[in-house]
């Protein structure tokens, strides 16, 4: 479904989201703390938005690995990349959210916006995120949530399930349902305090989190 709507998956972005969908990213990132010859990872990373915001953090010899499930994804990622000159600093790299295959306590912080709803085995992924976290390091994750206000949820609903996947399908020309999936993927996926709660069973000490336009999104911030 993904390799289907690669190519215009930053535009559908910003239509369906307003253009909010820069101002989450620019938040997300700011959560990522600065530090020296520091190492990153982006889980997910689709074309590359989280890891271009977060590689300055990294310090003058830092280095991301921008990572993702999806071939075509990652390709429209290094293209950006690429445009910038970033291809020393940044690595996209084809992998499982799953199976991480880092050594133990690799990366200072990792990164994710709007994946894990898509990981198939969350406990298992967030396990496999903390194993590779070096102590003290954070675990930023961006996602849809569930909106505070019961009007913003029936007014969400009929966005998500009625003019969401319309726009989606006009824009794409796709035929695959991705723009069915998505928000079925959000409807299913653990709410605020669900996804705190399972963030702390996988072994992180402290857990918060901060909702984004009434909750549509939330940021998690998860310190090993």
């Amino acid at each position: 479904m993904f390799t289907a709507i690669a190519s215009v998956y930053d535009l559908n972005n910003t239509l369906l989201s307003f253009g909010l969908h820069h101002r989450w990213k620019r938040l997300t990132a700011s959560y990522v703390p600065v530090v020296t010859n520091g190492r990153a990872l982006d889980i997910g990373a689709g074309t590359a938005d989280l890891a271009l915001l977060i590689e300055p953090k990294m310090g003058e010899q830092g280095h991301v690995i921008a990572s993702d499930l999806n071939h075509a994804m990652l390709a429209e990622g290094l293209r950006k990349v690429t445009g910038r000159g970033l291809r020393e600093r940044i690595t996209c790299l084809q992998a499982n959210a799953e199976q991480l295959g880092f050594p133990d306590e690799t990366f200072h912080a990792v990164t994710t916006g709007f994946c894990m709803r898509n990981v198939g085995n969350l406990m298992q992924a967030f396990m496999e995120i903390r194993r590779v976290l070096r102590p003290g390091g954070r675990f930023v994750c961006l996602e849809f949530s569930r909106p505070a206000y019961g009007w913003l949820r029936s007014l969400y609903d009929w966005y998500s399930f009625r003019l969401l996947p319309w726009v989606g399908t006009k824009v794409a020309r796709d035929r695959t349902g991705v723009y069915e999936y998505l928000p079925a993927s959000i409807r299913t996926f653990p709410d605020q305090e669900r996804l705190t709660a399972l963030l702390r069973e996988a072994g992180f000490r402290q857990v918060e989190y901060r909702n984004l336009t009434g909750g549509i999104v939330a940021i998690h911030v998860a310190t090993k």
